[in-house]
Order: C-alpha cells, then sequence, then structure tokens
C-alpha cells in the first residue's frame, strides 16, 4: 500500500489532541511523505459526524485517536454510509479502556499503531446493531454496566482499566439482579442476570475477558449470560465458572448466534463500547462484512488470513 496516493484522514478525539507524542507520531509519518489530514471533534457527536463526512469526501482511511466510545462513534457515522463508501478504519488507543484496541494487537505506541494503519490491508468484519444504534466490541448488562457508568471519570484516569476492578468490588454485593427473557434462534428462556454481555470482541470493562471464541469476521456473535448469587460461595463459584469460559456451569452460560432479543421489565443498564445507555428491549443482530478494519495480519480477532 502506497499512503502517499490515497486520502487519508486523523480524527482525534479533543481530549487527546494536544498530546505531545501524538503530535510526534503524525510528524514522523509526515516527514516519510504521508499526506495525512487531522480533524478534532469538539463535543459528543462530532466523530459520528466528521467520520460520515470523511467517507462523502472519498477518504480511503479514517484513522481514530481516541477510546472506545470515539471509535464507537465513529462506527456509527460510517454505518449512515453506503458499503462502498466507508473508509477503512484504523485505531489509535488513546482511552482508559481501549478494549478494542487491546483485543486487536493493535500497539499501545502510537506511531506503531498510525503505521500500522497506513500499511494493513483492510480486512471485512461484522458489526452488531441494536435499533439504530451499532457497535464493534461489546454490549454489556448489569453488574459490568452498571461498574462501567459510575466509575468516575477522575478515577478512570488514575488507575486506568484498574479503576473498573476497584468499583466492582466496592459495589457487587449491593447489586440487584436484572430479571429478562432471552430468545435466539434455538433456544429462549427466563435470566435472572448479574451480567450479560453480547459483542463481537473479547473484553470489556478495562481489560475483562468475556469472549474467548469471538472474532469479527466469523458471522457470529458471542452471548454470556451469568447467574446472580446471593451468597459468598455462589460468588466464588461464579468467579471460577468465569475463568473456564467457553464452558458452561452453574452461574455461566456461553453461546454464539446471529440474533437475540432481550426482554425486561424495567430498563436495564447497559454500555454500547463503553457508553451508557438504558433500555428495556434489546434486539440485536449482525450486519456481515459492514466496515473494513485496518489490524495487525495476526489479529487474534480476525478468523479469516490477511490478504497476500
Amino acid at each position: 500500500m502506497n499512503a502517499n496516493r490515497l486520502m487519508l484522514r486523523l480524527l482525534i478525539n479533543g481530549k487527546s489532541a494536544q498530546s505531545p507524542v501524538l503530535r510526534e507520531a503524525v510528524n514522523a509519518v509526515r516527514e516519510q511523505g504521508v499526506r495525512l489530514e487531522v480533524q478534532v471533534t469538539w463535543e459528543a457527536g462530532d466523530a459520528a459526524m466528521l467520520a460520515e463526512q470523511a467517507g462523502e469526501a472519498g477518504v480511503s482511511r479514517l484513522i481514530v485517536a481516541g477510546g472506545d466510545g470515539t471509535v464507537n462513534e465513529a462506527v456509527n457515522g460510517l454505518m449512515r454510509l453506503p458499503r462502498d463508501a466507508r473508509p477503512a478504519l484504523g485505531i489509535l488507543p488513546m482511552g482508559t479502556a481501549n478494549d478494542l484496541a487491546c483485543g486487536l494487537g493493535i500497539p499501545e505506541e502510537l506511531e506503531a499503531a498510525l503505521k500500522l494503519a497506513l500499511k494493513a490491508a483492510p480486512r471485512a468484519v461484522d458489526v452488531l446493531r441494536v435499533g439504530d444504534q451499532h457497535f464493534l466490541n461489546m454490549l454489556s448488562a448489569g453488574f459490568g454496566a452498571e461498574i462501567t457508568a459510575s466509575t468516575p471519570k477522575t478515577l478512570k484516569r488514575l488507575l486506568g482499566g484498574g479503576a473498573y476492578s476497584l468499583m466492582g468490588a466496592l459495589k457487587a454485593w449491593r447489586f440487584h439482579a436484572c430479571p429478562a427473557r432471552l430468545e435466539w434462534p434455538g433456544g429462549e428462556g427466563d435470566r435472572d442476570l448479574f451480567l450479560l454481555a453480547i459483542g463481537n470482541g473479547a473484553q470489556a470493562g478495562g481489560g475483562q475477558q468475556l469472549s474467548p471464541m469471538a472474532r469479527l469476521d466469523d458471522g457470529l456473535m458471542e452471548v454470556l449470560a451469568v447467574r446472580q448469587s446471593s451468597s459468598l460461595s455462589g460468588m466464588r463459584q461464579m468467579l471460577t465458572e468465569l475463568k473456564r469460559l467457553p464452558a458452561n456451569g452453574e452461574y455461566v452460560e456461553y453461546w454464539q448466534t446471529d440474533r437475540i432479543r432481550v426482554t425486561a421489565d424495567k430498563p436495564l443498564p447497559l454500555t454500547l463500547d463503553g457508553e451508557p445507555h438504558h433500555l428495556d428491549h434489546l434486539d440485536v443482530e449482525l450486519v456481515q462484512e459492514a466496515i473494513d478494519l485496518l489490524a495487525p495480519d495476526d489479529c487474534p480477532l480476525l478468523e479469516r488470513a490477511a490478504p497476500a
């Protein structure tokens, strides 16, 4: 790939725009002759708008510098475009958790991540849809979503992904289960949910491994349902079973499907790629090969080999 012949754009979350390390990375590739345009978000919704505009302008590669929420916004902007107008998506991990980038194997070092996004072969990946919202990595409902939503931003900045674990330890015993009905091809049932995770990525909540069989290009989503425990021994058993995924246990169920419906008596606390929502009805479906992703050749979340 000759980056000099493509229309390339870097979309930066405004909170990261003054990063000296990012500036050095951009200058380094420009000194090699790469023509890289830069845009910066100002407020919520800008990443989606600017991603959509990038496709309309004929941008070939859109590289997003930010966290999971910024990437999620950009994905939603891309999904407003016709398939052939969507730029390939690259990621520079500059958020708190960076769950998607970490799962993809994208380097933490920004210059290396930028060079990867410029040279990697685009790989078609699936996108999940809930109503008019799209996501690449993970939807979590119940306890995990409550922790993500309630963890203060200052604590996230101080402790990174460890902030989620700290808040989880403080809140786990006060959490009330979320009753819900799950329906999917070949199965259905009622669950008192401690945690529900649906996605294509492998981890959420600052590095918690939830979907060991996840692939972004296999036409399937992963579902993890964890039943509430009311005793210390039950909590220990639940944690033991989570370490044994994808095996099922007394508290933990794990399966793959291409769609699922979740119905609750009251709105569930949930997150889409880290962004908080409350919904009492979810129809999650898969849009196959919806966007092109710029990831390492040996990316653990991609089943098909990179093009030669």
